[in-house]
């Protein structure tokens, strides 16, 4: 098995790490120290406002014929829905650097942009696109499966995932990368043990490969229940994605809007909309003493 597939931790203790001798000859720096203990967040959710983030979700950027489970969207489309963000005065971030601004207070004009499974097609048809209106970008990657296909979805095309290098040389591009577990596997229903593994051996992993921290997660499917949200936080993630607003609703689980190849300007304004009515809709069940539950911290 070479430096361009499969699971990274075997990748690692092979061809990858002999690649990466110092270029004069010297022998690599030592291995990277084990993960410090897990943090336990405690600041609020929401510094200053009780409203998610919006964020957008995407999967694959391409041509395809088959798209049985509509998460393809054209290079054409992609391209005119990112030419709409720039025109209203928006800006692509990843969702690291968004929560960074929303921190600061300066993250008012600011759209997460996120691309789930880690397809190979972002780099070749996301990235240039991206780069021409000065916007960044999270790629959340299956750290198991670099190199290999979306062998997950039981019908459609088979898609080619990003390998070992692509990932390292655009995380050293600056673009974040996070982690989408091992093997694209639901975490809810899963023993404590299991969901350990799945995420800190995947941030372990991961940060092997980009040189750095992975500071976000993004859940497979999602899907997330609280002891998944709860196994994230203590894996030391700084934050997670998920998909549909719920009581878990928070830094650790993010609500995302999906993106499709039929959203052209209207929908995407609808769907801004929409958003923004479900945080409403979310925090005033929270305010019912009968169904108050909070989101992870």
């Amino acid at each position: 098995m070479d430096a361009e597939r499969g699971p990274v931790r075997s990748v690692l203790s092979g061809a990858l790490r002999r690649s990466a001798a110092a270029p004069d000859g010297r022998s690599p720096s030592p291995a990277r120290p084990p993960l410090p203990a897990p943090r336990r967040p405690a600041a609020a959710s929401w510094p200053g406002s009780q409203t998610a983030p919006w964020i957008l979700m995407y999967h694959s950027v391409a041509v395809e014929e088959e798209d049985p489970y509509l998460l393809t969207v054209s290079p054409e489309r992609f391209a005119e829905q990112m030419d709409w963000l720039h025109r209203r005065g928006r800006r692509g971030v990843s969702v690291r650097e968004l929560m960074r601004a929303r921190a600061e207070g300066r993250a008012e004009r600011l759209v997460g942009l996120t691309f789930d499974d880690g397809y190979a097609d972002f780099a070749r048809h996301a990235v240039p696109v991206l780069q021409h209106h000065g916007f960044t970008a999270t790629a959340y990657v299956v750290a198991d499966l670099l190199g290999r296909a979306n062998d997950w979805d039981a019908e459609g095309p088979r898609k080619k995932l990003l390998t070992v290098r692509e990932v390292s040389e655009l995380a050293a591009a600056g673009w974040e990368i996070g982690s989408h577990g091992l093997g694209h596997q639901a975490l809810p229903g899963l023993p404590a043990d299991l969901l350990a593994t799945q995420t800190r051996e995947s941030r372990r992993a991961l940060e092997e490969v980009v040189g750095g921290p992975v500071t976000g997660f993004c859940y497979p499917y999602g899907a997330v229940d609280l002891p998944a949200a709860l196994a994230v936080r203590d894996a030391g993630y700084d934050y997670a994605c998920a998909i549909a607003h719920s009581p878990l609703t928070g830094r650790y689980a993010l609500p995302r809007c999906y993106v499709g190849d039929r959203d052209g300007r209207w929908r995407l304004r609808a769907k801004r909309g929409r958003h923004r009515l479900r945080d409403t809709v979310t925090e005033l069940r929270r305010s019912l003493p009968a169904a108050r539950r909070w989101p992870v911290r």
